[in-house]
């Protein structure tokens, strides 16, 4: 059986294209794992492999992840019940980098992701990309409750189906916050997330404020939720790109809402209260230093520093002339990704079953 994936791809923190991706495959069964603790909460979903001469213990070589330009070979499989919940894997080994989109994003979101699979599969690591509830326009009426519960789905089907031995977990935009609240979540599957990488990690409510539209939206909003009406919509002029409930739009845009976690205002203690918990995880901050989404009046090498510091001594990388992005820096992007995946480092990384 061919399938074709087609979607087009180039980034922001509100928007996303496609690109096109090609695969052969047929059905695998699932397979036994070290983390039996959690097996048989995963719904039994069908999964789709790619066709190859190899061996159990991973994929031949020669077979390239990706064919051409836009177009990756791989796995593509339902982690989840819902029809949304699918996901697409380049190389078969035990080890995943997950990559976590922001708003408006899918499949293909940024394009560093094309060499970034090659990359990985060098080291013997496999490349997830997956789509969750609030991917592409549904992000306006979902919430970061809603995708830290998908993101362990999705790490409960590598666990139990690819037999994952960890996986990494790498957010770009705001899906830096999904990770952050995935990690505080104290959720099932975390403990298997040997580190997390936060690529231009910014602050969604500083970027709207810049709107003229902003702070009535958050009135009306605020209003709404005393109301009991979060969950329902706002005006289209709230978000142009998608259907908004209150409740998330409060959350992206209001001060200390649920996603205000990377604002150059935010005070020391706050950003601790809210990122402290990731100093038990290895984190890498990679931040670009051109982000249109950062208002020109905050200072970039100020905000990373506290950031990282917050983090409880994350690793800093600042990309010098870096759009949101990164597709003007795509080479820099993979490099710092890869140095930080294979590095066992001082710590090193601590088996994620013991």
């Amino acid at each position: 059986m061919n399938l074709s994936l087609s979607s087009s791809a180039s980034s922001s923190s509100l928007a996303s294209n496609s690109s096109s991706s090609s695969s052969t495959i047929a059905t695998t069964s699932s397979s036994t794992s070290w983390f039996s603790g959690i097996r048989g909460r995963l719904n039994r979903s069908a999964s789709c492999k790619v066709t190859s001469n190899s061996a159990s213990g991973g994929q031949d070589m020669a077979d390239p992840v990706v064919m051409g330009k836009n177009q990756f070979r791989g796995v593509l499989f339902k982690y989840g019940p819902k029809p949304v919940q699918v996901a697409f894997k380049t190389g078969d080994y035990q080890q995943q980098v997950i990559f976590i989109g922001g708003l408006t994003d899918g499949f293909f979101a940024t394009e560093y992701l094309e060499p970034l699979a090659i990359a990985l599969d060098k080291e013997r690591w496999s490349l997830v990309q997956f789509l969750m509830t609030s991917s592409y326009t549904g992000y306006g009426t979902s919430s970061l409750q809603q995708d830290a519960m998908e993101i362990d789905q999705l790490i409960s089907y590598l666990i139990n189906k690819d037999n994952s031995e960890g996986v990494v977990l790498l957010g770009h935009s705001t899906g830096c916050q999904d990770i952050v609240h995935y990690m505080c979540a104290n959720a099932a599957c975390s403990r298997a997330v040997r580190a997390a990488i936060f690529q231009a990690p910014v602050s969604d409510r500083e970027y709207r404020a810049t709107l003229p539209e902003t702070a009535a939206m958050i009135d009306l909003a605020s209003s709404m939720i005393r109301e009991g009406r979060g969950s329902e919509l706002m005006p289209r002029e709230a978000d142009p790109c998608s259907p908004i409930t209150a409740q998330r739009y409060h959350s992206l845009c209001a001060y200390m809402g649920d996603d205000d976690m990377f604002s150059s205002d935010l005070s020391d203690d706050q950003l601790k209260q809210r990122l402290g918990h990731m100093a038990n995880t290895p984190c890498q901050v990679i931040f670009s230093m051109a982000d249109e989404y950062v208002p020109e009046y905050v200072d970039k090498k100020a905000l990373v520093e506290r950031l990282c510091r917050a983090m409880g001594g994350a690793e800093k990388v600042e990309i010098e002339h870096g759009i949101h992005s990164l597709s003007n820096r795509v080479k820099e992007a993979v490099q710092a990704i890869i140095d930080f995946v294979k590095r066992e480092g001082p710590k090193g990384w601590d088996d994620p079953w013991n």
